[in-house]
């Protein structure tokens, strides 16, 4: 059985004023990505994780801590993006 990975990481989300965002993560620099609509950041948040973790090993280079997977099989607390439409 495979055990899933997943980050923990903040996220900021920059308002652009075309519309969509600029996700950036304060403690990883190289996570720079954008998203058009609230259910893009997941992907390309992923998208952008990944591309990292292969140009650390492409380069021979230590993963940085702050990318180092928190296990599914262990409790963990996430904080989410809920979007709701106005009532």
């Amino acid at each position: 059985m495979a055990t899933e990975n997943y980050y923990k990481l903040p996220l900021v989300l920059d308002p652009q004023p075309e519309g969509g965002w600029t996700i950036t993560c304060p403690i990883l620099p190289g996570l720079v990505t954008e998203a058009d609509t609230v259910d893009e950041i997941r992907t390309n948040v992923t998208d952008a994780i990944e591309a990292l973790l292969e140009g650390y090993e492409e380069l021979g280079q230590p993963v940085p801590d702050a990318l180092q997977p928190v296990r599914s099989s262990a409790p963990f607390m996430a904080e989410t993006l809920i979007h709701l439409e106005a009532a």
